[in-house]
């Protein structure tokens, strides 16, 4: 079936989150025209996911989004950092991906980290959350020896859809075996969980053209336009990190969904990076870097709310409709840390349950705090701080972050932009020159409100 010449051309940009999934679509003039979004398709036994069936799941959601008005011109897909799968030749897949979250990482990687060469120059911190883990997990599995290539779920539909395997850099970066300034690989790491460098694809730099979209299914269904580009996309975060980036040169990003997670674009790598900082190419940047600080955010308040009183309290104190007291200013919550460490209170901790969501919160914002005044060591003096995610939607959650961290941010209105960073890319590959102040509308920046302020 062809495409339709009445349909008007657009990119479409997809973020593959850990909670869900969006497809956004960009005009030529860079107006989003239309959105999707779906929970993310995950195992009902554990927090993996099946590749195949999140690769259908995008088919779906790529009609959606086209609807009868718009053809797919390019598209381009940002995620998950560490997940993947090891497929076959066909590229269908031979393992689940095991979610960088899931607390089995933990034991895997304490097994796991007497092997590995001590490396400094791999961009991000060994840790249980990294993609080596996964590759030492994938070939324990039944169906292993059979893989061909492994790849990193985020770039697996653009795989599939380009015919081609490959890995965008900002996802080789989170590896912990991959050496972003050098951008080759440390062997001694590969080998020692993967197991064979062959099965490492072609690393592509993030907003690189791949190839042509083939997709019987969305050529099917008269969305796709005949040479439409599939343009390699990369880690959530720096992908919508250089969206924003567009909008405000050297500004930095704090992203607050699953994880909290704070980036920027420099235009030089940094010399000496704490551990806690994590590198990855620039994009479209040759000189530059990507720098970037993860703390969990929302694994932390879902433990806490086990308790259903503790769960209450949190919901009005993040939308507002309730004022923390002064155990928003103490140290006993202990927040878990990537790779599935868990959370916990202080033997001294209060028993009451606004008190103790008060802490929880207030732990959270100041290891957010942290984490942007650790990328601020690096970007442009006076770099303004743009918020986005679902929590930059909650007003309760703003004043606390204020309110704890003594610094107010620009809250960006689009809700998707991580999608839309994509879409920019997608648009840049095909020589569009779309206005990113249409697609990433910054909204008022967040003040202060209630007893908190006063802190």
């Amino acid at each position: 079936m062809g495409t339709s010449p009445q349909r008007a051309d657009a990119v479409l940009g997809v973020d593959i989150g850990s909670t869900n999934v969006k497809v956004v679509a960009l005009d030529s003039a860079g107006h989003v025209v239309t959105r999707v979004r779906r929970t993310t398709p995950r195992s009902v036994v554990d927090p993996s996911i099946d590749a195949a069936r999140l690769f259908e799941c995008l088919e779906e959601m790529a009609i959606e989004a086209c609807g009868e008005r718009y053809a797919i011109a390019a598209l381009c897909a940002a995620g998950i950092g560490e997940d993947g799968v090891l497929a076959d030749a066909s590229l269908t897949p031979l393992t689940s991906a095991l979610a960088w979250f899931d607390p089995r990482r933990t034991d895997l990687f304490g097994a796991l980290r007497h092997h590995l060469d001590p490396a400094d120059d791999v961009g991000a911190s060994t840790d249980a959350a990294r993609t080596l883990v996964g590759w030492a997990w994938a070939r324990q599995q039944p169906r292993a020896d059979r893989a061909a290539t492994w790849l990193a779920l985020t770039d697996y539909a653009a795989c599939r859809w380009s015919g081609t395997a490959f890995l965008s850099d900002t996802l080789a970066a989170r590896t912990g075996a991959w050496r972003p300034l050098a951008r080759t690989w440390h062997t001694g790491r590969v080998q020692a969980t993967l197991g064979a460098s062959e099965l490492l694809p072609t690393v592509m730099p993030t907003g690189a053209v791949v190839g042509d979209v083939r997709s019987e299914r969305l050529q099917n269904a008269g969305v796709l336009r005949p040479g439409a580009l599939v343009v390699a996309g990369g880690h959530d975060h720096p992908v919508g990190g250089w969206g924003v980036h567009q909008l405000r040169p050297g500004a930095i990003l704090d992203s607050m969904g699953t994880a909290e997670v704070v980036v920027a674009q420099t235009h030089a790598p940094p010399r000496h990076a704490p551990e806690a900082v994590d590198v990855s190419p620039g994009i479209h940047n040759t000189f530059g870097a990507t720098v970037l600080h993860v703390e969990e955010l929302a694994r932390n308040v879902a433990w806490a709310s086990q308790d259903p009183a503790v769960a209450d309290a949190l919901n009005r104190l993040i939308s507002g409709n309730a004022t923390p007291d002064d155990h928003l200013f103490s140290d006993t919550f202990h927040p878990g840390a990537a790779g599935g460490h868990t959370p916990f209170y202080a033997p001294r901790s209060a028993a009451d349950p606004h008190s103790r969501a008060s802490a929880v919160l207030g732990a959270l914002a100041r290891r957010g705090g942290l984490a942007v005044a650790a990328v601020q060591a690096f970007a442009e003096p006076d770099a303004p701080v743009y918020t986005a995610g679902g929590w930059a939607r909650s007003r309760g959650w703003l004043d606390i972050k204020q309110a704890v961290t003594g610094t107010a941010a620009h809250v960006i209105a689009e809700p998707e932009v991580t999608a839309v960073g994509a879409a920019l890319l997608a648009a840049r590959a095909l020589g569009w020159k779309p206005a990113v102040t249409a697609a990433l509308s910054p909204g008022a920046e967040a003040g202060l409100r209630g007893a908190a302020a006063g802190r």
